[in-house]
């Protein structure tokens, strides 16, 4: 027989799904409206923010009302605790997706500084990162869980190489320190969404195996 928790259980993963599912999507806009300079889709981001705002609060409201009515153990409380931080995560992705926005509309009061490949590709693996760690939540799977930990590197060494390309830019024409800069907090951007989807595959190696790989952990427990 189900117990009512599982109910409301299965009624936060689906939350959380969505709210995912919206965080994404921000991102991607976020990335498109920088690509293709298009102003109106990047205040739609910022706008779009109010929806993930409101997810936010829903998910920590489910929360505490599962905490109060359920008194929840063992696996359940870790499930609710994993929710909360997983909740955290996304609302930040969200928030740095309105502010590639935000920076792209600085960047279209000017001309565009050079073509955007690596950026874009970085904002590819991101998304990948953020979509397979949810993935890995619903279904607790830690073995896609440690994937999307090690593809964070990937995200940092090309963050790194457009940080030494725009630098160059920077050295050799003061005139594009602007854009550079502009550009250089967008990968910053980017790097941080990577981050926070590492965030959230690493709580789903610690609620399907009770253990952490926060900080290489991972290295000494294979």
């Amino acid at each position: 027989m189900e117990r009512h928790i599982d109910v409301e259980l299965r009624r936060l993963k689906e939350e959380l799904v969505r709210m995912a599912s919206l965080a994404e999507e921000s991102i991607g806009q976020a990335v498109k409206a920088l690509v293709t300079r298009d102003a109106d889709l990047a205040r739609q981001v910022i706008e779009g923010d109010k929806e993930i705002n409101s997810a936010d609060i829903g998910i920590d409201e489910l929360c505490l009302r599962l905490l109060a009515l359920h008194h929840p153990e063992a696996r359940d409380l870790r499930f609710i605790s994993m929710a909360f931080k997983i909740n955290s995560d996304l609302e930040r992705m969200g928030d740095l997706a309105v502010n590639i926005a935000e920076r792209t509309l600085d960047l279209l009061k000017e001309p565009l500084l050079k073509p955007l490949i690596d950026l874009p590709r970085m904002a590819e693996l991101a998304q990948a990162m953020v979509r397979d760690s949810l993935d890995a939540f619903v279904r607790q799977d830690a073995a896609l869980a440690k994937q999307v930990c090690e593809r964070d590197d990937a995200v940092d060494q090309l963050n790194d190489q457009i940080f030494r390309e725009l630098l160059t830019y920077m050295l050799q024409d003061p005139k594009t320190i602007t854009r550079s800069v502009g550009l250089i907090l967008i990968g910053r951007h980017i790097e941080r969404i990577a981050d926070h989807a590492t965030n959230i595959a690493e709580d789903v190696v610690f609620l399907v195996q009770g253990r952490t790989i926060k900080h290489h952990a991972a290295d000494q427990a294979t």
